[in-house]
């Protein structure tokens, strides 16, 4: 009964790295990189933050897919994963907290003219533009789970106008909470930022196409932190040539890394980040091996993954 850990990319932690840190919270765990596997038919659990094509074809005794993050769209949708084994995925307090700090790190930079005030520098130009009063300013939020819901919750606190969207009816104080399709268009076009936290489902995936962008209020910021499927990409540079939206933030992406010749890169009005806007697991480091003693013993895991939904 092991855990193997195939972090599936680089730029973020090693394996060799979150070994390390798996055994501290539980040193009796039988945790192992992929560099050092041991005997494959001894791994139970799988720890992965994107998962490797074949990897599952090598693990006969596999029972639980652990995902090192929230999304799990491509372990759900994976060809090779047997149909008994089962998925988790973490909901974690401080990436959740570092994915709502992101949103409003972007919307204050277009409250405070930021991106203005750099261009004046590059002419040498003292040119004074007043900032934008959070009162005066409403930010929309795409999805209101874990972190839909503390990002809110976050520009709330701000003092900023909050309105929320999810599919089913959610309520949060101080946040106007909307739901259903129809209510979807009527918030894209009040929000001067519009936040997306939305999970990759069926139901999500191409939300934004030409249609929803041009909803938006002329000038707006969509900000993407959720997951790149839910954005039509070429919809969405044309959408930003007619200035509806004005800008788009994107930490998320189709394709990642995102390819060198994707017009994204170049486009004036597109700011790229290689998703970064949560980043450390914190305290979710417990609920990887807290499932891994579930598993073996026959509890309730946390925060499994029903395959159907995809969520």
């Amino acid at each position: 009964m092991a855990v193997l850990i195939s972090i599936g990319h680089d730029g973020w932690y090693t394996e060799d790295q979150l070994a390390e840190e798996l055994r501290a919270v539980d040193p009796g765990a039988d945790i192992r990189p992929l560099s050092a596997p041991g005997n494959l038919e001894e791994v139970t659990m799988l720890a992965v933050s994107a998962l490797k094509g074949d990897l599952p074809a090598h693990l006969p005794n596999l029972q639980l897919v652990q995902k090192l993050g929230a999304g799990v769209e491509t372990i759900v949708a994976h060809p090779g994963l047997a149909p008994h084994v089962r998925i988790a995925r973490l909901k974690p307090q401080e990436p959740a907290q570092e994915i709502a700090e992101y949103c409003l790190a972007y919307v204050l930079r277009g409250q405070r003219n930021m991106a203005a005030h750099a261009a004046a520098q590059a002419r040498c130009a003292w040119q004074p533009l007043a900032p934008k009063r959070p009162a005066d300013t409403t930010v929309g939020v795409l999805g209101l789970g874990h972190i839909g819901g503390r990002t809110a919750r976050l520009m709330r606190d701000m003092r900023f106008r909050v309105l929320g969207w999810s599919r089913s009816p959610m309520e949060i104080e101080g946040v106007g909470c909307r739901h259903g399709e129809a209510a979807l268009t009527q918030l894209l076009g009040e929000c001067d930022y519009v936040c997306s936290i939305l999970p990759s489902t069926p139901a999500t995936r191409g939300l934004m196409n030409a249609e929803k962008l041009a909803a938006m209020k002329p000038g707006a910021t969509l900000i993407n932190a959720g997951r790149g499927d839910l954005v039509e990409e070429p919809a969405l540079l044309a959408a930003l040539d007619a200035g509806t939206p004005g800008q788009a933030v994107l930490d998320v992406v189709r394709q990642e890394p995102l390819p060198a010749d994707s017009p994204l890169w170049t486009h004036p009005r597109v700011t790229i980040t290689p998703h970064v806007s949560g980043w450390h697991l914190g305290g979710a480091l417990r609920d990887v091996v807290e499932n891994y003693r579930r598993l073996h013993a026959g509890e309730p895991l946390l925060h499994e993954v029903d395959r159907q939904r995809g969520y």
